[in-house]
């Protein structure tokens, strides 16, 4: 892979369509519509969609809905939405859940019905997460029982319910699009772990381990699961095929960077997991490996590359964020 030095760089390989994309486009009729597109991987998602459409020769829209251009809980907002046959659902609310649960439950359970009955001869690839699952030692299928922990996990199990409902009431075809976690060079579990062995400051052990994908994985998976779309809908765990150690990859780092590695806490015997067979079965594994992306993040970090400074609270494991 070519080097990711500036942030040009690294937007561009975010958005870098792969043959795969660029050939369902060629299949795919219609506009995108990208709802909260404003988010982590909204921008890079709608650049990609760009991308791989004026690479297919198909004319199309790609239509990036932002809080600045629609209040999604606003019906009259969402009705002057332009009819589209292909929506990709990005909107929901995390970080700040526990301090305004209310406004968690309203973004993540509301906006699910209004954009439904908005867009209910749509494809719809609502992106979910692989917080529905409850802790364990393995990871979770698509066909496990559910068990959310906190308010944000329960409210995104509601996220799903609500699509569900509008799926089997009215034959909406969409995809619940378990993500968990993405990672670009300035967020992302690895990218926190790095910062904090590269900074001295301990690594806490309370989550043993986890599973990450390269963003650029995500959005070409996210785009090309719009073929999958179903009633009742499919559901599809989206992420790596590794389950990295926590403490394996700091002191992966620690021995990158030259430093000392610092824990705090016990290691735990539970963690959250993701089993994507599934969904590489479908689309074929992803392009960049667990190994490859440590290698790029501890570059990045070494050359003093930006942050978001957004931290992903994966060591929280009573579900509040």
């Amino acid at each position: 892979m070519t080097p990711i030095t500036t942030i040009d760089d690294l937007e561009d390989a975010l958005s870098r369509p792969s043959e795969a994309d660029v050939e369902f486009l060629r299949r795919l009729d219609g506009d995108i519509l990208i709802l909260g597109a404003g988010g982590k991987m909204g921008p890079s998602l709608t650049r990609l969609c760009r991308r791989a459409s004026d690479a297919a020769g198909t004319p199309r829209r790609i239509i990036p809905i932002t809080r600045m251009d629609c209040d999604l809980l606003d019906r009259r907002q969402v009705a002057r939405l332009p009819e589209c046959p292909n929506v990709l659902y990005l909107a929901g609310r995390k970080f700040g859940s526990s301090a305004s649960p209310e406004l968690t439950w309203a973004i993540n359970t509301l906006v699910p019905a209004i954009v439904a009955e908005r867009f209910p001869k749509s494809r719809i690839v609502a992106f979910s997460t692989g917080n529905v699952y409850p802790l364990g030692a393995t990871g979770s299928r698509e066909t496990d029982p559910l068990a959310p922990v906190g308010e944000y996990a329960q409210s995104c199990l509601g996220r799903e319910r609500v699509f569900e409902y509008f799926s089997s009431r009215y034959g909406l075809r969409c995809l619940l699009f378990r993500l968990n976690y993405a990672v670009d060079l300035r967020y992302g579990v690895l990218v926190d772990i790095a910062r904090k062995v590269y900074a001295g400051e301990p690594v806490a052990l309370t989550i043993p381990a986890f599973n990450v994908i390269w963003q650029r994985d995500a959005s070409s998976y996210a785009l090309r699961s719009l073929e999958y779309c179903a009633a009742p809908p499919e559901i599809l765990n989206i992420t790596g095929p590794e389950t990295l150690s926590v403490r394996r990859v700091a002191e992966v780092f620690a021995a990158r960077f030259g430093r000392p590695c610092r824990f705090e806490g016990d290691e735990g015997p539970l963690a959250l997991l993701n089993d994507a067979a599934k969904s590489h079965a479908l689309m074929g594994p992803p392009d960049l490996s667990a190994e490859l992306l440590m290698e790029m993040v501890a570059d990045w970090i070494e050359a003093g590359g930006a942050s978001l400074n957004k931290a992903t609270h994966f060591e929280v494991a009573d579900g509040r964020f």
